[in-house]
């Protein structure tokens, strides 16, 4: 890709982050008129809170490493380089990842497998509306770089 038309990175439209959140809105709403719960135990809130604070844990290390290769994290902005150190050895998209795990968090925490089951149109939604545009965007500007990237790190874990 020519970096003088990079202006508009991946040229996602629609932040991923309120894509997790618009769909935990909505399942919570459908949980308030027809609550379905996970399971009636006294700690599940701890648990919830343990798993909501795992997923907060890997978007501030997500983030810190993008500011330190200097690089954009938002989708529609110039991508500098790939990050392929800490998190992003294991992920090539620990954030959205950690994003699910909060809404599992959440989930848990609120007591309704709505929310759970609802994070199969979360990713869904943030596959075809950020992911695969970033992962052509990528291809097209590093080339094999990319791909080798592609190749070793899955996608989710």
């Amino acid at each position: 890709m020519d970096n003088t038309n990079d202006e508009k990175g991946a040229a996602v439209k629609f932040p991923p982050p309120l894509i997790f959140l618009s769909v935990i809105f909505f399942s919570y709403v459908l949980h308030y008129f027809w609550p379905i719960g996970i399971a009636d135990v006294l700690f599940h809130k701890y648990i919830g809170i343990i798993i909501l604070g795992l997923g907060i844990s890997i978007v501030i290390i997500g983030k810190n490493t993008f500011s330190r290769a200097q690089t954009n994290i938002e989708p529609w902005k110039p991508t500098k380089k790939i990050i392929t150190t800490g998190i992003y050895k294991y992920s090539r998209n620990p954030i959205y990842l950690a994003l699910c795990v909060m809404q599992v968090g959440i989930g848990i925490i609120v007591n309704s497998l709505w929310m759970i089951i609802s994070l199969a149109i979360s990713v869904a939604l943030v596959y075809h509306t950020a992911i695969k545009k970033e992962e052509i965007y990528l291809a097209a500007k590093f080339g094999d770089e990319y791909k080798i990237f592609k190749n070793k790190v899955r996608r989710w874990l």
